[in-house]
């Protein structure tokens, strides 16, 4: 309650929040300072049992930028240091108030049209639907998968940046959220029908020339395992034109050149629009590209990506 109070008075660059407090949990909390003074909020939480992982997820889709796991005495220095990194990184991102995410329209760049395509088949199956998100990317999966039918008929690979640690937590979470099965993937998964796969912590996801899942250990790309260029590349060669790209709100450009190699294999490619994106950095990259075919607003990328499957 005190938290809340000092947000607007001080207008802090940033906020760390716990979970559970006295009289107002942190789920709330965020609730309440992204609605009357937006912050950057991260969330330090100490586990994940069932009830904590609940509220940390809701929180983050309250609108937290990210979720951390709080240091002890006995771990080794550089979990603190990355603690104090990443609540440096999220001081600089400019959020919006929570529930004032009006859709505004945003003009197709005009370098859409200058990328070669290869034409599409109308009557191509959609056959896969593969999303990056990272930074205000669970609260952003939890409203599109919350909002697909329950007899969807594609499979959907999904690339997420979150601290290590909280993968499974996402992957259990967001299984509240939808009709549809979501788990973390595992190596040799054969994607199928109505079921949500999440690249697990420290692996990168692709999918091999016979459409098997393979985890892999390869270096980081910019800093990142898994990265989701390493997802979209492998599904432009395997899938063209029969799958679905979605870029949705992050930072950095993780996810953009891969959309493009899918955009040019003829797939469709779907980046979120700046209006609802709580960092427009992955699909800001991916429309300078020419990678994304759409350009819409969160509110409106499963009943576009329903409709096409």
């Amino acid at each position: 309650v005190e938290a809340v109070r000092l947000a607007k008075r001080l207008q802090p660059d940033v906020i760390t929040m716990d979970i559970y407090m006295p009289e107002m949990d942190g789920f709330e909390a965020t609730r309440q300072i992204m609605a009357e003074i937006p912050r950057p909020i991260v969330m330090v939480s100490a586990g994940l049992d069932n009830n904590e992982r609940d509220l940390t997820f809701n929180a983050l889709k309250a609108g937290a930028l990210s979720v951390m796991s709080k240091p002890t005495m006995l771990d080794p220095p550089e979990v603190h240091e990355s603690l104090a990194t990443q609540v440096k990184l999220m001081s600089e991102v400019k959020v919006v108030r929570h529930w004032d995410r009006r859709p505004k329209q945003t003009r197709q760049p005009e370098s859409l049209t200058k990328q070669p395509v290869v034409k599409r088949d109308q009557k191509s199956k959609i056959q896969l639907v593969v999303v990056a998100s990272s930074t205000g990317g669970p609260g952003i999966l939890a409203e599109i998968l919350g909002k697909l039918p329950a007899n969807f008929s594609a499979p959907i690979l999904i690339v997420q940046h979150i601290t290590p640690g909280f993968g499974q937590g996402l992957a259990a979470w967001l299984n509240q959220q939808t009709p549809l099965e979501v788990r973390l993937a595992q190596h040799a998964d054969e994607p199928q029908a109505g079921q949500i796969l999440i690249a697990p912590d420290g692996h990168h996801m692709v999918i091999n020339s016979i459409g098997l899942i393979a985890l892999t250990k390869e270096a980081p790309q910019h800093g990142l395992r898994p990265a989701a260029n390493y997802l979209f590349n492998s599904v432009a060669r395997v899938y063209g034109a029969t799958a679905i790209g979605v870029i949705l709100s992050g930072m950095g450009s993780d996810g953009a050149e891969g959309l493009l190699a899918m955009h040019q294999t003829g797939a469709h490619t779907i980046a979120q629009d700046e209006a609802t994106c709580v960092v427009f950095g992955m699909p800001a990259v991916a429309i300078e590209l020419g990678a994304a075919e759409q350009v819409l607003p969160s509110g409106k990328i499963a009943g576009a990506i329903t409709a096409l499957v």
